[in-house]
């Protein structure tokens, strides 16, 4: 096991803690300075520990990989939060856009888009309300014009296609 330091391109302090195989196993991650997580990963992914806010009290905690977690991609911006279990999104959640702005929110079963959900245009316009399952539109849903915001498309989705439809003629 080896004990590194990871940090952004900005040179802010990342991650501190143990390796092994280029994998992190346990240790500290830091959001602008300050401890988000600290525990056990299991293949990258956070698995035991606590979660923090900017002023250090404990908002999360998970437990073999179950919990509620908050996820964060490039530039360390904020992706997901929602219920985790075995390590993946499972339960309610929202995922978010670069810029901040909700892309989608709803159920989730072993890491997929399950059950009803909403999805939002990088506007924070809502898109889409309807059925997912294994991560793809599927079942009765609904489409919104992208600037209008008016109803598009209504029926039924078979694995992201438009399958019955009922036709809306108006924008």
């Amino acid at each position: 096991m080896e004990k590194e330091k990871e940090y952004r391109y900005n040179d802010e302090l990342k991650y501190e803690g143990e390796y092994i195989y280029n994998n992190k196993l346990k240790g500290k991650y830091y959001q602008e300075n300050k401890l988000e997580y600290e525990g056990e990963y299991s293949f990258n992914k956070k698995w035991n520990g606590k979660g923090y806010d900017g002023n250090g009290n404990i908002i999360y905690e998970l437990i073999n990989g179950n919990g509620k977690v908050k996820e964060y991609g490039y530039y360390d911006k904020l992706i997901y939060e929602g219920d985790y279990l075995n390590g993946k999104r499972h339960g309610k959640g929202k995922e978010y856009r670069d810029n901040g702005k909700l892309r989608f929110e709803s159920e989730y079963l072993n890491g997929l888009r399950n059950g009803k959900g909403k999805e939002y245009n990088s506007e924070g316009k809502l898109e889409y309300e309807g059925e997912y399952l294994n991560g793809q539109r599927n079942g009765k849903g609904k489409e919104y014009d992208y600037w209008s915001c008016k109803l598009r498309f209504e029926g039924e989705y078979k694995w992201t296609k438009k399958w019955n439809r009922k036709r809306i003629l108006s924008l």
